[in-house]
């Protein structure tokens, strides 16, 4: 059998486990991240980038880790929240290299489970399957269920509808300019389901040949990465990296909300209060994208009626993000906060 990578404890108070994994030979240096297995098994993907430092990559861990603690609980699944994070370029990625941080996932004994995220696949979760259980969003099997984006993206499209509704006076987009900054498979589906309820749509993203294949298929406007923040929208949705509602981007905002899909999007609690002072209603992000999530569970708690399942929960996340905007309105608070308030209260269930 194939050797485990290096692997070092951090102590880290924020989180209950967090592991350095390594293996100098294969190119590989990544971090697993446990911030709480309350409720259950944390459950998160697998993240890769380019990032510029470990203590970047450690960073975006701890961060990705604790907002999936949050999305869980907001989305009524017995799991706690976890994440683990590759350094590189997702292009250059080896089999050796997935099967090394699979192995060190395996270690610890299903406390943590993972699937595909941000520069992974279903074909990489196969090859990681094959060193340990503990990975979901299979391309195939019983209770495979494959890529989450397109759940992700209905989910995303119901909280653009509810924050419309709350903020706009409808959740009739017909007409409505949406400014979607990512274009990867979540972003992409998005465009697709607000194609079709009529918007105008405004896209970017770092790769100009997505941008040209998205304003082709529905003559959408164009803006770069960065820019689009700053354009003139009813909604923007941050579908990308994270952070990017900060002290320097917020002054910049022409929307009357923001409703994305990107993870962690505000950078820090008090962006939140910068956003409600400004007017720009903002749907919490843990709730807003939880239906990747939800669509993973039913892998990793064997659900027999998938279909079923994913409806129920997409259903339920609609109730609560309306149930936040609602409390938000009523107390005069920014609904980042209000979410994080609601969440606490939900009951604390416990997986099997």
């Amino acid at each position: 059998m194939s050797a485990t990578p290096e692997i070092t404890r951090l102590e880290v108070a924020s989180h209950e486990t967090v592991l350095r994994v390594h293996d100098g030979a294969l190119g590989l240096t990544g971090f697993i991240a446990l911030h709480s297995t309350h409720r259950g098994p944390a459950a998160g993907g697998l993240r890769m980038r380019a990032y510029a430092s470990e203590d970047a990559a450690l960073t975006d861990a701890l961060r990705l880790s604790e907002g999936m603690t949050y999305k869980n609980a907001a989305a009524g699944l017995p799991l706690g929240g976890g994440k683990a994070v590759i350094m590189g370029d997702p292009a250059t990625k080896t089999p050796d290299q997935l099967r090394a941080f699979a192995r060190a996932i395996d270690t610890l004994g299903g406390r943590y489970w993972t699937a595909e995220d941000m520069g992974m696949s279903p074909a990489d979760m196969a090859v990681m399957a094959g060193e340990t259980r503990f990975v979901a969003g299979l391309p195939d099997g019983k209770f495979a269920s494959g890529d989450p984006s397109p759940i992700t993206a209905r989910g995303i499209f119901n909280a653009i509808r509810i924050t419309a509704r709350h903020r706009l006076g409808s959740d009739d987009l017909t007409g409505r300019r949406v400014a979607v900054q990512g274009l990867g498979h979540v972003g992409a589906h998005l465009c697709d389901l607000l194609n079709r309820a009529g918007t105008r749509l405004i896209v970017a993203d770092i790769d100009a040949a997505r941008v040209a294949e998205t304003q082709a298929r529905y003559g959408a406007e164009t803006a770069t990465a960065d820019g689009i923040l700053a354009v003139e929208a009813d909604i923007l949705a941050p579908c990308a990296i994270g952070a990017i509602l900060n002290a320097d981007t917020i002054p910049t905002l022409r929307v009357a909300a923001v409703a994305g899909g990107a993870n962690n999007q505000l950078a820090t609690p008090e962006d939140g209060a910068r956003l409600h002072d400004r007017g720009i209603l903002y749907a919490p992000d843990f709730v807003a994208n939880g239906g990747g999530i939800i669509n993973v569970a039913t892998e990793i708690l064997a659900i027999e009626d998938r279909a079923g399942f994913v409806d129920e929960k997409l259903a339920a996340l609609e109730v609560t993000m309306d149930r936040i905007l609602t409390r938000a309105a009523q107390t005069n608070r920014s609904p980042d906060a209000v979410a994080t308030a609601i969440v606490d209260e939900m009951p604390q269930a416990r997986a099997a």
